[in-house]
């Protein structure tokens, strides 16, 4: 996908000379693997041997992870369905090794599929579901987010939904299937955890060629008190509040990423932040680009 936008090419360039740098100064490469690996593995090995192998998970990654470190993602075509937090010492690196976790296109996926036995009828067509946690809900037909129709706030009653839409109101999800049809026809899922990747008082690190979609809040979130941290060819599509989220005093750059199609917005800045954008794309015309209440804004080296 980042091919089609021309955006690759000059991201390696960007990048390189970070991996290169890191491996020179002695960080420990970790290796995770979503089919192969094993989480009681020490993670040192890209495959199982005698001597051990990857891990299962990128959080059991970052739980061995120390200052520094290189997490390197396998790409195996399947999702990885978990939520990431990197938070104080062992998750940060300094200028001359960075931590880094390199995706390489792999996909960090939030979503779950909605039970079929969770769908209950209201009339005709038209069923609800009530997911385990509130917030922004989202829902999906295989991996693409369905259109979803606006609430009338005044009114506070349900829209006309057409098949094949839907709505959120009073902690549920509202589906209208198609005549004849039922939930259960269709590969439906939900946006199950909160959030992709949280960073809090995090510095000197690297996130690149990594995939981020189907959270109920943000992709990506820098919460508080990071610095230093840069965002390589990330894409962050559909979720339910932001693709990326900066707030506090975080320092954020974002290079050569795609960001669209998420609920309320592409990107949310706040506080005390500072957010550079370097040929990124924000994507999508039914959500605002930029929703700011705050922070500093870069965009190809212009205060904006």
């Amino acid at each position: 996908m980042l091919n089609r936008f021309g955006l690759r090419t000059s991201l390696n360039a960007v990048f390189v000379s970070v991996v290169v740098l890191a491996d020179a100064v002695g960080a420990r490469e970790l290796f995770v693997n979503n089919l192969t690996g094993d989480d009681r593995s020490d993670a040192r090995l890209p495959t199982s041997t005698a001597d051990g192998g990857p891990v299962r998970t990128i959080g059991r990654a970052l739980h061995l992870a120390t200052a520094g470190d290189h997490i390197v993602v396998a790409n195996t075509g399947t999702p990885y369905r978990e939520a990431l937090s990197l938070s104080a010492a062992n998750h940060s690196g300094v200028s001359v090794r960075p931590f880094l976790i390199e995706g390489n296109g792999a996909v960090l996926d939030g979503s779950l599929p909605v039970p079929t036995d969770a769908w209950e009828p209201v009339v005709g067509e038209l069923f609800r579901f009530r997911p385990p946690a509130g917030g922004y809900h989202q829902l999906f037909l295989g991996a693409r987010p369905l259109v979803k129709k606006p609430v009338d706030a005044l009114e506070g009653r349900l829209p006309e939904l057409a098949p094949g839409e839907w709505c959120s109101h009073g902690g549920a999800i509202y589906f209208r299937a198609e005549r004849g049809k039922a939930p259960r026809d269709y590969d439906l899922s939900y946006a199950a955890l909160p959030v992709g990747i949280t960073l809090y008082h995090v510095h000197d690190v690297r996130i690149v060629d990594l995939v981020v979609q189907g959270f109920r809040r943000d992709g990506v979130n820098a919460h508080d008190g990071c610095l230093d941290v840069r965002l390589g060819g990330l894409t962050l599509r559909g979720n339910g509040r932001a693709g990326l989220a900066v707030g506090g005093s975080s320092k954020v750059e974002a290079d050569g990423c795609i960001i669209g199609d998420n609920r309320t917005t592409q990107v949310n800045l706040s506080g005390w932040s500072a957010l550079s954008l370097q040929l990124c794309e924000l994507l999508d015309a039914a959500a605002p680009a930029m929703t700011r209440t705050g922070g500093k804004l870069f965009v190809d080296g212009e205060a904006r």
